[in-house]
């Protein structure tokens, strides 16, 4: 337990942001498990509906510092990536 009263508000800050991160965090996974089952789903245009609310979620993560950027861009990238892919297998 925390001796000071420093501390102790570090403690409470911690805990706060630790629960807004986990928040955020499984937004952006049910979000791309979303788009992971429209596409096995072949339903395109409702994967390519949800990709833009990932975009939006990851830069907002990224800005808010709860991820990295890069990995903000990677993920959208490799979603991206396999949206085409379908997009291209359906042809």
């Amino acid at each position: 337990m925390p001796h000071n009263n420093s501390a102790r508000k570090r403690m409470r800050k911690n805990e706060a942001r630790r629960v807004r991160n986990k928040s955020r965090l499984s937004e952006l996974k049910t979000i791309r498990k979303q788009i992971q089952r429209a596409l096995h789903d072949k339903e395109q245009a409702k994967a390519e509906g949800l990709y833009v609310e990932l975009t939006k979620a990851l830069d907002q993560a990224a800005a808010l510092k709860t991820i990295h950027k890069n990995a903000a861009s990677r993920t959208k990238s490799r979603v991206a990536t396999q949206i085409q892919a379908a997009k291209a297998a359906a042809k």
